[in-house]
């Protein structure tokens, strides 16, 4: 989504950036784990499919991604790509009025799960959504088998929608009314930047 192309969301312990094509070749290694492909429901791409997934990121309307950065390795002055931990993603499944999207987060590294870094993540993208893009409804389809996935989107105040058996996976929906709007804002650290100010790229030294 070109919309975010040149925005950087800020918390507390992570960075939200843009999908970047110098992003892809840890992007592709961590694919290549049957863990997460099992988790994510995908299928494994070549580094060729990976770099035209992530310009699709960048050029479809409905699609809106960012890439999760370590905050404190990144103001260590870290490149990004020894900083990267995972991304959290939006899908707009109605992308004329961006009334409804599907949300999902995947923390790649091992070492980082159970940290908050996804709910952190989370967080700031339902914001970003609500404040940016006019997002009233997010859903989170997940595997029934994922269950800090769904103990994640419970704490987020989504509530169960529906169950597939077929699919072995729940929906989760979570409507913005304005107290919980306010709720989320609220309780959420939620910064702003322009990218081109903050970006440092695989090629660049450590400061």
């Amino acid at each position: 989504m070109r919309v975010n192309e040149n925005t950087v969301l800020r918390g507390q312990r992570v960075l939200l950036v843009p999908y970047e094509p110098h992003h892809v070749p840890r992007y592709h290694e961590w694919m290549k784990s049957e863990e997460l492909q099992k988790l994510t429901a995908s299928e494994p791409l070549t580094l060729e499919q990976e770099y035209g997934m992530q310009q699709s990121w960048r050029e479809d309307a409905d699609k809106c991604t960012f890439i999760i950065l370590d905050a404190v390795l990144w103001d260590q002055g870290c490149p990004e790509h020894q900083c990267m931990v995972g991304d959290v993603n939006l899908f707009l499944t109605e992308p004329d009025n961006q009334a409804l999207a599907e949300t999902e987060v995947m923390i790649a590294e091992p070492s980082y799960r159970g940290r908050g870094l996804g709910e952190e993540s989370v967080r700031l993208m339902l914001s970003y959504g609500i404040t940016a893009l006019g997002i009233t409804t997010f859903e989170a389809k997940i595997g029934q088998e994922n269950l800090s996935s769904i103990r994640l989107f419970h704490k987020l105040h989504f509530q169960q929608a529906s169950v597939s058996e077929v699919f072995q996976e729940v929906t989760l929906r979570w409507e913005v009314t304005e107290q919980e709007r306010h709720w989320l804002l609220d309780s959420t650290l939620f910064q702003m930047a322009a990218y081109s100010e903050t970006k440092r790229c695989i090629t660049e030294a450590k400061s």
